[in-house]
This record gives structure tokens, C-alpha cells and sequence, in this order.
């Protein structure tokens, strides 16, 4: 041989006989060296897990639930794929996961579910016991209480008084993925340990109603929390708008709920974007939860996100009030601009909505500066001032096109509530200022109370419907039941002829509202209750019969209880509490029910978002100081979002210039 061959070294009988030397791993060696790769990683994985945090305790950063949180925003299937699909057994659901044609009920998935759920909540658990809770913020309190905090606040720039005017750049906010900006929000805690008891019970609800939203419908509206999957048939349909994130924020912030609170801004500097939903959306209630949610939240922190993805959103919805009397269509696509009203209202807007549309939009002109804003409410003002009110009446139905109304029906409840709500709140909010809407407030006050106020004959009064100058059903929606709070404040807010009969209208319906729950099995008031005959504060119609998760008649306990200091309010509201947590309470979340009258009811299984945004809200605040949110300087709309009032509230933050409305931003005047 003249070379040597590198895999032989000798040769027996001319034969080449291999090398021991090898290149490669036995077949079991391998398996031996993959076994203690694995055991290393396992152990890592438990470390991370099972041992001690090393860092501080107030670290947002550091816990393995902020590190779950932060992995399930960047891909909630990642960790744990939301259930598309339920297969029922009787009455118990079987919830599983169906995608690419597997079958939804492995009970593994169900079981690492669980067990991902149980490890979330220990460690939530250990947050609570690591970091101090407070109850509200210094900044939203009124200037009337004391601000000192308490010594064990965490120590972070106050937005107080000397930030009311000024807007907080995003840039300013961000600190390794985390908002230095926002405070830990801090009240005078209420020396009576039984009220103590009940707000924190109010508040460990909202934990509940949120933490469960997230797992299982993060992103999407609203929550189904019996079937725990999203709910994609509601007011906003299926696209990812998040509804229950935005309208639950400023309630996240109120109890103090920072973390979460943190969670949807994240979400809604990350995802939401209204212009890329396909659907028709409701003018009026994207006004209320999505504008009035994110100015809510721009008023108490004065981060500028909020206030740019109100304009964003109202933008969206400008091309609705495109008619010749510039009243708006019901719906609009905010993708293709096409808009249209509800078929079963034929071509008529609906008077609760075109009119429960001038704070939103009239505060979103004072904080960004243009003036379009307000152009198109104060239009809308001009129309349902002018025109002829029959019998001093303000119809349900009116025509965006001619200006005439539809047909003469005229209600409190649906249809034409918040309409009147809002003749006050406006006058309220601009500190006065807005006369002409306290006058058609009062005029269509005196003219509803003198021919739609009756008492049954038991005492208790309602507001019934009227239909052509005649009364149309002896019943009451629980809708209806905001009027209560209403009256109340139109009786203290101005003196005049109207005001002692304003405060007795408030007591009376407040209490009528109160029987209707009282006189259920739940103790839950039904959508609308009647008065026929022996009949009184109960509902009749089956679709009468269910309880929506509303808060009407808790937002007038609550004004009623801030106006009066009577007791019973307070009681009442307990009693609430305690009717919620027994009836609508399941593991998944808080359920609406089919029927206030079974003592076992059926549960409609959806989350309401209004009831994070509304109901839990005003219970807190039942039980909370009246320096938090103080009356004399906020004003809630009709979503419960809490606004400034102008000139008496320094966290108003009016913009320092006025855009005109040329189609050119670049144009002050």
C-alpha cells in the first residue's frame, strides 16, 4: 500500500480488520446522555417555579404570574388554547379544545388546564400577602379630603393637582415593560370594620369577574363564564375589541387594582384598533363604554394613550352623523364606513341614543382641542330643541332625515332613559355652563312626572309608558331605575320650583326599584316588573323574568346614599352583594339569570361587560368615602365612567388649543 487507510490499522489472514477506536455514540449511550440533559431541564423548570423570589416583593416584574401574564399576551395559545367547542352532558358542561379536527374532550387538556389555573392563583394569593392594598386613588379623591397617604404607601409621583393640566408622554411611562407613572391609589379608609368588610368583598369580585375574563375570553367582548369561552354574540359581535378591558379600566383603578389595571393598557396600546373591525358597531354604545371608558381613564391619569384612542374610536364614527339633520344612523362599520340603522326601528335613529352622545364628545373636543367633536352633539342639541314636542313629550323614535319623530311613544326606560340623563349630566359637567340643557331638562321633567308618574295602589311609584298621549302599559323597565339617582340630583344640584318634588320622586322610585328585588325569590330585580291588578313590582312575561347583571338600581343607592346618608341604602346594596354572590356567582365568573323567581335559577351565561364597568362600580363606591369620586366634582355617564367637572375638578386637562374643523388639524384658531 502506498497510503494507509484511516479505518483500518491491521490486517489477519489479508483480511482488513476494523480499528477499536469510534466516531460515534452507542445506541444506548445516546439514550443515556438525552436522559440527563432532561433531568437537568426539569430541574431548572422546577426552580423556576417552586423557589423562593429572590427580588424584591414590589417588583411588577419579578413573579412567575407576571411572567405567565406577559407569555399569554404575546400568544394566548401558547400556554392555554381558549375552548371553541362544549360538549354537554345534563347540566354539567364538558369544556375541551377543538382545533384542525381534534376531538374537545381530552381530559388531560382539562386536567393541565386546571392545574395552570391552581398555580395562578397560589401565586396571586402570594402577591396578596407580599404587597400592601390600598382602596382608591389620591388623585381621584376630592380635593375636599385629606391626600396624605398612608406610611406604607409605595412611594410613586402623585398625578395630583399639579399634573391636572398636563399629559403624561408615553415614553415617560414604560420602565422595563412596567408604568412608573401610575400611584397605588389611596383613600381614607372607614374606621367601621363591618363597611371595610363588604368594599373589599365588592372588590374581591371584581378580581374574580376579571381574572376569569382573562383566562378564558382575554381580548375578546365579554365573557360566557358557565361555558368559560368568549362570548361572540353580543352588542359588539365577534371582533377583538376588548369591551370588557376597556370598560372595567377606571374601576380597575378606583379599587386600586394597579396590575390589572397595567394589563389593559398594555392590551389597548397593543391591539386595539378600532378601524380594522369589519362589523357594524352601535354608535351609541361604543360612545359610552369605549369613548367614555378611555376619557375616564385619561381624566384620572392623564396618560395620553387613553385620550388618543378615544379620538381614534370617535373618529371611526363620525361618518354616522353624515345626514341632513345630522342625527346619527344606529350602526356603522368602522372598516368600510357604511352605516344603517336597526331593521326592527325601520328608518328611525332611536332618542336615548342620538341624545346620550353630548358628554363623551363634548369633553373629547376640550382635552384634544377640535372642535368637530362638539360640533356634532351641539347639533343634535339644536334639532331635539327645536322641533315640536308633542304634549311637552320627547317621542322614542325620530327620522335622521326629515327630523320629524316616528311613532308618539315615550318612555323612561329603554328607548328614551339616558336621553334625559344626559340634559342634566351636561349642565352638570360644564359646571353649569350649558343652560339650555338644564331647561329642556326641566321642562321634559315637569311634563314626564305629571303624565307618566303614577302610584299603585299600595303606594308604590313607577313610571309608566305613554303611547299618543296615552298610557300605553302599566309597567317599568328596570332600566328605569337610574331615575331614582336622576331626581336626586337635579333636586340638589339647583334650586328651584321643581326641587322638593324632585327629591320625592327620587325616594319613591328608589324604594319601588328596592321591591322589585325584595319581592323575587333571588332577591334580584327582573328587565321590567308591572303593575296590573293585584300585581305590583313583578314581572309577568317570561323575556320579563331575567336579571341582566344590570346596576341601575344600585347607581341610584348609591347617589341616594352620598345625597341622604340613609341607612337603608347601604343596607339594600348589602343585600345585593349577598343575592350576587349566592345566585350569579360561578366558577368562570358572574352569570345573569333566566328567572328572578326560581330559588335555583338558570344562569344566562354571560358576563356582562357593564357589570365591571357599572354595577360592581357603583356597590363599591356605595360602601367607599365620599372623598373617592366626590359628587361635587365628578359626573358619571351612563356607562358609570366618572368625568370632571369643568372648572372645579383640576384633572379636567383641557387642551390649551382649538383646532377648527377645516379637515386641516394644522389650523388653531
Amino acid at each position: 500500500m502506498t497510503g494507509i487507510l484511516p479505518s483500518y490499522q491491521r490486517f489477519v489472514n489479508g483480511v482488513p480488520v476494523p480499528s477499536i477506536s469510534r466516531r460515534s455514540f452507542r445506541l444506548r449511550e445516546k439514550y443515556l446522555i438525552i436522559s440527563v440533559l432532561l433531568t437537568f431541564a426539569i430541574v431548572w423548570l422546577g426552580a423556576l417555579f417552586y423557589l423562593p423570589e429572590f427580588k424584591s416583593s414590589t417588583s411588577v416584574n419579578d413573579s412567575v404570574y407576571n411572567v405567565y401574564k406577559r407569555i399569554q399576551k404575546a400568544g394566548p395559545e401558547l400556554l392555554m388554547p381558549p375552548p371553541l367547542a362544549q360538549n354537554e352532558v345534563g347540566d354539567f358542561p364538558v369544556v375541551g379544545i377543538v382545533r384542525h379536527g381534534e376531538e374537545g374532550d381530552d381530559p388531560h387538556v382539562v386536567e393541565d388546564r386546571n392545574r395552570l389555573r391552581a398555580k395562578i392563583d397560589e401565586e396571586m394569593g402570594m402577591k396578596v400577602l407580599e404587597r400592601p392594598q390600598f382602596d382608591a386613588a389620591p388623585s381621584i379623591s376630592s380635593s375636599k379630603g385629606p391626600s396624605k397617604p398612608p406610611v406604607n404607601a409605595i412611594e410613586e409621583p402623585v398625578l395630583g393637582n399639579n399634573a391636572a393640566n398636563k399629559d403624561i408622554p408615553v415614553s415617560d411611562l414604560k420602565v422595563d415593560g412596567s408604568l412608573k407613572q401610575y400611584v397605588v391609589p389611596v383613600i381614607n379608609p372607614s374606621t367601621d370594620p363591618d363597611i371595610i368588610q363588604k368594599r373589599d368583598t365588592v372588590k374581591e369580585m371584581m378580581r374574580h369577574a376579571w381574572n376569569n375574563y382573562k383566562l378564558y375570553a382575554w381580548g375578546k367582548n365579554e365573557l360566557k363564564p358557565m361555558s368559560k369561552r368568549a362570548h361572540l354574540t353580543s352588542v359588539f359581535g365577534g371582533g377583538d375589541l376588548g369591551a370588557t378591558i376597556v370598560d372595567g379600566m377606571d374601576t380597575l383603578y378606583i379599587m386600586g387594582l394597579i396590575d390589572e389595571f397595567r394589563e389593559g393598557r398594555d392590551w389597548i396600546a397593543e391591539h386595539f384598533h378600532i378601524n380594522e373591525i369589519d362589523s357594524d358597531l352601535s354608535v351609541f354604545e361604543t360612545t359610552i363604554r369605549f369613548v367614555g371608558g378611555l376619557l375616564s381613564c385619561y381624566a384620572l391619569t392623564g396618560d395620553s394613550l387613553f385620550r388618543d384612542k378615544a379620538a381614534e374610536v370617535a373618529d371611526a364614527l363620525l361618518p354616522a352623523f353624515d345626514t341632513p339633520t345630522g342625527l346619527p344612523y344606529a350602526l356603522i362599520n368602522p372598516s368600510n364606513k357604511a352605516n344603517r340603522q336597526y331593521h326592527w326601528a325601520g328608518a328611525n335613529s332611536i332618542l336615548s341614543e342620538v341624545g346620550t352622545l353630548h358628554m363623551e364628545f363634548t369633553y373629547l373636543s376640550d382635552v384634544t382641542g377640535k372642535d368637530v367633536y362638539r360640533q356634532k352633539v351641539d347639533r343634535i342639541r339644536e334639532v331635539l330643541h327645536n322641533i315640536q314636542k308633542p304634549d311637552g313629550l320627547y317621542p322614542n323614535y325620530i327620522n335622521p332625515r326629515t327630523g320629524q319623530w316616528g311613532q308618539r311613544h315615550t318612555s323612561l326606560g329603554a328607548l328614551g332613559d339616558s336621553f334625559y340623563e344626559y340634559l342634566l349630566k351636561a349642565w352638570m359637567v360644564s359646571n353649569n355652563e350649558d343652560e339650555q340643557a338644564r331647561v329642556m331638562f326641566d321642562e321634559a321633567m315637569q311634563a314626564a312626572l305629571d303624565k307618566m308618574l303614577r302610584i299603585s295602589p299600595s303606594g308604590l311609584a313607577y313610571l309608566a309608558e305613554v303611547k299618543y298621549g296615552r298610557i300605553f302599559e302599566e309597567k317599568m323597565d328596570h332600566l328605569s331605575c337610574f331615575a331614582g339617582g336622576m331626581f336626586a340630583l337635579a333636586s340638589t344640584t339647583l334650586q328651584n320650583s321643581l326641587s322638593e318634588r324632585y327629591m320625592d320622586v327620587a325616594r319613591k322610585l328608589t324604594h319601588t326599584c328596592h321591591e322589585s328585588y325584595d319581592r323575587s325569590e333571588t332577591k334580584l330585580g327582573p328587565e321590567a316588573f308591572r303593575f296590573s291588578g293585584a300585581v305590583e313590582a313583578r314581572a309577568m312575561k317570561s323575556n320579563e323574568k331575567m336579571y341582566l347583571l344590570r346596576p341601575e338600581t344600585f347607581e341610584s343607592y348609591f347617589i341616594m346614599w352620598r345625597l341622604t346618608k340613609d341607612q337603608k341604602y347601604r343596607d339594600w346594596g348589602w343585600e345585593a352583594v349577598q343575592a350576587l354572590e349566592k345566585h350569579c356567582r360561578v366558577e368562570g365568573g358572574y352569570t345573569g339569570l333566566v328567572n328572578v323567581y326560581h330559588s335555583a335559577p338558570q344562569g344566562d351565561d354571560v358576563q356582562q361587560s357593564f357589570f365591571l364597568a357599572e354595577t360592581l362600580k357603583y356597590l363599591y363606591l356605595l360602601f367607599s368615602d365620599d372623598s373617592l369620586l366626590h359628587l361635587d366634582e365628578w359626573v358619571f355617564n351612563t356607562e358609570a365612567h366618572p368625568f370632571p367637572i369643568k372648572g372645579k375638578n383640576p384633572l379636567y386637562r383641557s387642551a390649551n388649543k382649538l383646532i377648527a374643523n377645516s379637515g386641516n388639524e394644522d389650523n388653531q384658531v
